[in-house]
């Protein structure tokens, strides 16, 4: 007899008990060819047919439908023979013959398809029918029996790897053995299984083996150091019927022979609710369908202080209807103390506090943004200002930034053309008068972050109360609700926002690509288009609107936009009545008119007309930031990188220092190493790092999933094998590098997993010491952006940087979106673009300045696609980026020998700028220092023109000089142009001429 503390040895590590003869290990082998899942048994003699009984107790769904392969260990044949009977997902028979005696491998989850891809479609090879005559000739038809068959002894259940491995909790109980458990605990409506953090519970639909072996309940108990954020798991089997309210209560710790207490104010269940990503308390309504396991992970902070010993108390399970299941809890408290309450050690799933977590929300500008201020009605933010009118919508925005972008010390620029207005028509088209009523004038908060007010109107039996908010950065959200006192019938309510024509140059947005607007356009809502509103407006003075309403939504991007689309406001959309008219109404004004067109307001209902603004620009250009900071965007050794003239490494994901897809925390010591080196090399490393996707390693990947789709989008799952295989369903299959096979599943638009990001960018920043974040699009809104410059900002100082990439969404499958409108409100916290893969550079030089440069908005950035254009790259500061599709170096020497850094850029959008070409398809920018002009031309002509400079030679402080073209490898050769000579431009490219 086997003793049972062995056998309970045995299945606390493979899950199985010791009496089924079989263990769960680990091979080698080419899962490509045959799956990552094999059992390996052993033949004593050659036989036309041998019978293996294979109780693997899979999670996996119909097994009958999935093939098995069967291989000679000793020469790698691959045996034709082989027939499953019996298969089911606790057990199957497989019969094939044994031309030889020896080991064999039974592979039973061999799948197919584009596995070499980012984005893998796998399906798993469904069986083939063995030969008619073997079959007969070994009674395979019908139900025989097997018993007769020579049996295989079974060896070991094996996967390709250690990660590829069933855990434990993934082993499922048979029928048989729930049927007995259910028997067990007769009259019980559920039962509660405690597990610590070692073993997540990863199925929702099986119970596992292990709790079959184990029972229910029993003690959460653990060993701890002081200081440490202990997480564990109460796992809830609703057995016999569903459950309602489910909910946990947790006492204190109090140490045994007195003198020491964890208040339960210190524990937290995290599927109950917990802090949302802009810092809001949050209560999650728990329950559980009848046979299904909910977990319910909780968490205890044990104080720093902390007298060791052994602390016990007790948690609650209650559902509504239902006898309270009360838990042990005792956890023995170690002498030492752990640093950061245990998360340098990932496994330990401290982590799981940060959920919560409300770091970086603090009511306080952000460098360079000064508080906002308020005079009378109006609210000043960085270099614009609005002026509220009765109804607290603006009757004046205003911008002070110059066309050269570089300050806020211009004259003040009239965005609109005249009050917005919320119009509302009666049934006969009659337009209601608003009477203005109460009204809060704008007041600034504590810290100088945002300024709010409230106002409101009535006309007849339709109210109107308006809530404002403007913050330091140029957002302004206005909380529109209209509501009926009695029934009302109306043609129309529409927002009419009459922007100066002058300042309408251009035009991002409503499925138009950047570039000038148009004279007139109209636009109706289309939840297969990401659009819900547009950006207008010139160089130094522009505005966003966007149309939302109380039940607003960030939807998904890059990819998976249809996943989880845009949700039509209720109020503009008003069942496809709704949308905007664009209109030059006069010489004066650019009408920009959204309607919601008719419908019927009955007594008490609410409405919500909501409106988000963006006051653009954010910021005046940081050209010597964009000039001094040098990109190389690989991991590569720090020598290489600086022999290049590089000075900032971009380390992606998919490397040694940081492998797993926006998970950076399982390699730190190889990375700390790293940014030490640069560090000492007065270089700067910046990581890729965001929350589109999460990695499958991430430890905290099942009690994320725990959370319902709080955390991960659903949808119909697929992709790579290790996420169908032990995720089961559910998810939305995400990007996938097949040489790590690192394999990642969807976030939602927004979550708590944001507060998890901020607080984990801190660890990097305080525990590697990274410079900043390498951006690769935004799954996150700009409140979380706030914070997470915030983070960098006080733990790097002004050092601190920011670039942000994005691949050009104007397609189908992102929803016609383009990248800058859809970002616009990120663009405060960020140093820099990388606009990006399939952007246009063939396109005008007017989609260059809206949807590329980023200079409208105080930004600067650099080309991807093809290697961008460098002739007309240098109109807008730009370059290409090491070492991607192209060479920016032979104009790095170009920059430093002319000393760009400290030169003013006047682009060819300045009205003063020194140097013309007298053409709109060949465009000249200056960049001036005493006594000398780097000047850039560039061509959109098709063919080859001649171009004879206008040069206010005053203005540039030189007398006619001649303009010297040095020669600049794989740009141009070198030339001398006398003053007034015609300058040859090829089409599509340019000149960098030097006057001194």
């Amino acid at each position: 007899m086997i003793p049972s503390a062995l056998v309970a040895a045995l299945v606390a590590v493979t899950g199985i008990l010791p009496a089924q003869e079989a263990r769960f290990g680990v091979g080698r082998w080419e899962a490509d060819s045959f799956g990552n899942h094999r059992a390996v048994v052993r033949v004593a003699n050659a036989a036309d047919a041998v019978w293996a009984h294979l109780a693997w107790r899979r999670r996996d769904t119909a097994p009958e439908r999935k093939a098995v392969l069967v291989v000679e260990a000793r020469s790698g044949r691959r045996v034709a023979e082989v027939e499953a009977v019996n298969v089911t997902r606790e057990s199957g028979d497989v019969v094939f013959r044994a031309g030889s005696a020896g080991e064999y491998h039974l592979y039973y989850l061999p799948y197919t398809g584009t596995i070499r891809s980012n984005y893998p479609k796998i399906a798993y090879r469904a069986p083939s029918p063995a030969d008619s005559a073997w079959r007969a000739r070994n009674g395979l038809g019908g139900s025989g029996d097997l018993s007769r068959l020579p049996r295989a002894e079974i060896v070991e259940f094996q996967a390709v790897d250690d990660f590829h491995r069933f855990d434990p909790m993934e082993l499922i109980a048979t029928s048989a053995e729930t049927r007995d458990l259910l028997r067990r605990h007769r009259g019980a409506g559920y039962l509660v299984f405690p597990e610590g953090r070692r073993h997540s519970v990863r199925m929702t639909r099986d119970l596992p083996h292990r709790w079959i072996v184990r029972g229910p309940g029993g003690t959460v108990a653990d060993s701890v150091f002081r200081g440490e954020y202990y997480s564990f798991q109460l796992g809830v089997w609703a057995a016999r019927r569903g459950l309602a309210d489910l909910g946990v209560t947790l006492t204190d710790l109090v140490r045994a022979g007195g003198g020491g207490t964890i208040s339960r104010s210190a524990s937290t269940c995290f599927n109950l609710g917990g802090v949302d990503w802009q810092g809001r308390p949050f209560a999650t309504p728990l329950a559980v369908d009848s046979g299904a396991v909910q977990p319910i992970w909780c968490g205890v902070q044990v104080p720093d202080r902390a007298p060791p010993g052994t602390y016990t108390g007790t948690a609650t399970v209650s559902a509504g209807g239902e006898r309270e299941t009360r838990i042990p809890v005792s956890l023995r408290v170690l002498q030492d103390t752990i640093r950061n309450a245990g998360d340098d050690e990932p496994w330990r799933l401290s982590r799981l506090r940060w959920l919560d977590s409300r770091l970086g929300a603090e009511d306080a500008p952000i460098a360079p943004f000064t508080p906002v201020a308020v005079r009378g009605d109006t609210v000043a933010f960085l270099g614009r200002d609005l002026t509220l009118g009765a109804l607290g919508l603006p009757v004046s925005i205003r911008s002070r930034f110059t066309m050269e972008m570089t300050d806020t010390s211009g004259p003040p620029r009239e965005i609109l053309a005249g009050p917005m207005a919320l119009v509302a028509e009666d049934a006969d088209g009659r337009v209601l008068d608003w009477r203005p009523g109460d009204r809060r004038a704008a007041v600034r908060s504590a810290g100088g972050a945002a300024a709010t007010w409230r106002a409101g109107g009535r006309a007849g039996a339709l109210r109107m109360e308006v809530e404002g908010r403007a913050e330091f950065d140029g957002h302004v959200a206005f909380r529109v609700a209209l509501t009926a006192d009695d029934t009302l019938a109306l043609r129309d309510i529409r927002l009419e926002i009459p922007i100066a024509r002058e300042v309408a140059r251009y035009m991002m947005g409503m499925g138009r690509k950047g570039g000038v607007r148009p004279a007139s356009f109209d636009w109706a809502w289309n939840v297969r288009h990401n659009h819900d509103g547009a950006w207008i407006g010139d160089v130094n003075a522009g505005l966003q609107f966007s149309l939302r309403d109380d039940r607003y939504r960030r939807p998904l991007n890059t990819n998976f936009y249809l996943s989880q689309p845009l949700v039509m406001p209720a109020s503009w959309e008003n069942g496809g009545k709704g949308g905007c008219r664009l209109r030059e109404r006069d010489a004066a004004t650019y009408l920009v008119a959204c309607f919601s067109g008719a419908r019927i307001l009955r007594p008490g209902e609410r409405q919500r007309y909501d409106l988000v603004l963006l006051v653009t620009p954010f910021k005046p250009l940081d050209t010597r930031g964009q000039w001094d900071t040098r990109y190389f965007h690989a991991f590569a050794p720090l020598d290489s990188v600086a022999a290049l003239g590089a000075n900032t490494v971009n380390v992606h994901h998919a490397t040694p220092i940081n492998p797993w897809i926006n998970y950076p925390f399982l390699r730190p010591e190889a990375m700390r190493s790293y940014v030490d080196d640069a560090h000492a090399r007065g270089m700067r490393v910046k990581i890729y790092y965001t929350v589109r996707e999460l990695t499958n390693r991430a430890p905290e990947l099942f009690a994320l999933r725990s959370l319902g789709h709080e955390v991960f989008s659903t949808g119909p799952g697929g992709g790579f094998s290790w996420l169908q295989e032990h995720l089961g369903g559910d998810y939305l299959p995400a990007w996938h590098v097949p040489e790590i096979k690192d394999a990642a599943i969807i976030n939602t638009g927004i979550s708590r997993w944001h507060n998890f990001y901020v607080e984990g960018l801190r660890w990097l920043v305080e525990n590697v010491g990274i410079d900043g974040l390498y951006i690769d699009d935004v799954a996150f809104d700009r409140s979380v952006m706030q914070r997470v410059r915030r983070v960098l900002d006080g733990g790097r100082g002004e050092g601190a940087l920011i670039d942000l990439h994005s691949a050009n969404q104007f397609n189908e499958r992102d929803g016609f979106v383009n990248s800058a409108n859809l970002y616009l409100e990120h663009f405060p916290y960020v140093n820099r673009l990388w606009f990006g893969e399939y952007f246009d550079y063939a396109a005008g030089p007017d989609y260059w300045m809206v949807e590329v440069s980023g200079i409208p908005f105080g930004l600067m950035g650099e080309m991807l696609e093809k290697g961008g254009n460098p002739w007309r790259g240098m109109l807008y500061g730009m370059t290409n980026r090491l070492p991607w599709s192209g060479d920016p170096r032979p104009l790095w020497e170009v920059w430093d020998r002319f000393g760009i850094q400290e030169s003013r850029m006047v682009g060819y959008w300045v009205p003063t700028n020194p140097v013309r070409t007298g053409r709109e398809d060949v465009l000249a920018t200056s960049y001036l220092r005493e006594g000398r002009a780097l000047v850039a031309l560039g061509s959109w002509a098709e063919d080859t023109v001649r171009v004879r400079l206008q040069v206010d030679w005053p203005a540039l402080g030189l007398d006619p000089r001649t303009a010297r073209a040095r020669a600049i490898r794989d740009f141009q050769p070198a030339a001398e142009f006398a003053p007034g000579e015609a300058i040859p431009v090829p089409p599509g490219k340019g000149w960098l001429l030097e006057l001194e």
